[in-house]
């Protein structure tokens, strides 16, 4: 079972996704009905990434869930790993849905005689004014988390956020910050075309939507992959762990120190240490089992710590034979 901490930030993950999916949801229709009503391919961009917002938010609810199962036979380092996969089906969704979509409504509408009604350009930027406002709120809920995230590890936000390590969060962030920039482009290409007549304005913002929602999906899709592939510890944390170990008086040095992210809030300790020469095999022994509590105690996120033990003595002895045999 998760510590309360860890529970306690997926339950507002959990919480963060779905006011972003209430969100997306409400002004995917508003803004689908307004596109059909003024003819506006930016608009229906809009929609079409309110879509791929509402998909995603699924695909990052559904992450949530598995994410939790505990460890079995198949997986005996649990399934915190389902997060970043499922992230980055949520980049694709983004990608497809998203960015191609718009930048394909923005070609054809270059295409077209621009014909449209004067009413139905008013009803589409009140739509996207609600739409933007939606979008806001939805924004100012993931900025709370991450300013709440931030205090407790006493750093900023923008250090938080590149710090990013929870894909649910990190991926709603990028989509309300992007839905937000995307109903103001939006907004500027209606307006344009209302002022001069020429809808290569309104096209041009469509075809920038999809562009920004292109490079949104490259990057979270970039991330994702890395913490599939396994990502190590934050720099920080691993020379705080080496200076931990190297501290303890049975350790004599750390030769070897490997890590990696099991999940947004796991990670798994392998090291390489020698004993300092003097200690019987069950103070060693005992010496080992306390190291590893206190490791666990003092960093919440790491779940499975192995440590190799060799003997320095020893090894410096063995060293010094191949030596004296060449």
């Amino acid at each position: 079972m998760r510590p309360d901490g860890k529970a306690h930030r997926d339950d507002e993950t959990r919480k963060t996704v779905w006011v972003a999916l209430g969100a997306n949801l409400a002004i995917c229709v508003a803004k689908a009905v307004g596109g059909v009503i003024a003819g506006s391919p930016a608009l229906l961009s809009e929609a079409a990434h309110s879509i791929a917002d509402s998909l995603n938010e699924v695909f990052l609810l559904a992450s949530l869930k598995r994410s939790r199962r505990p460890a079995d036979a198949r997986h005996p380092f649990g399934y915190g790993k389902e997060r970043f996969f499922w992230s980055l089906l949520a980049a694709v969704g983004i990608f497809v849905t998203g960015g191609c979509f718009s930048v394909f409504q923005g070609i054809e509408a270059l295409h077209s005689d621009g014909s449209e009604s004067r009413q139905g350009y008013l009803v589409g930027l009140a739509v996207l004014v609600v739409a933007l406002a939606a979008e806001g709120a939805s924004l100012a809920r993931a900025l709370l988390q991450v300013r709440t995230a931030a205090r407790k590890a006493g750093r900023g936000m923008a250090a938080e956020i590149r710090a990013g390590r929870d894909p649910a969060l990190r991926t709603v962030l990028a989509e309300d910050s992007t839905a937000c920039a995307g109903v103001v482009l939006a907004i500027v290409g209606i307006v344009l075309h209302m002022a001069t007549g020429e809808i290569v304005y309104e096209a041009c913002a469509s075809i920038l939507i999809g562009l920004l929602l292109v490079y949104v999906a490259y990057a979270l899709g970039r991330a994702a992959r890395g913490q599939l592939i396994g990502e190590a510890a934050d720099p920080d944390m691993q020379r705080e762990v080496r200076e931990f170990l190297t501290a303890e008086p049975e350790i004599s040095s750390v030769t070897a120190l490997l890590t990696m992210r099991l999940g947004p809030d796991s990670v798994m300790l392998a090291a390489r240490v020698d004993l300092t020469p003097g200690y019987d095999s069950e103070t060693v022994e005992d010496a080992m089992v306390r190291i590893r509590a206190v490791a666990r105690g003092r960093w919440e996120e790491l779940d499975q710590v192995f440590l190799d033990v060799t003997d320095a003595a020893a090894s410096r002895r063995g060293a010094a034979v191949d030596g004296h045999h060449r």
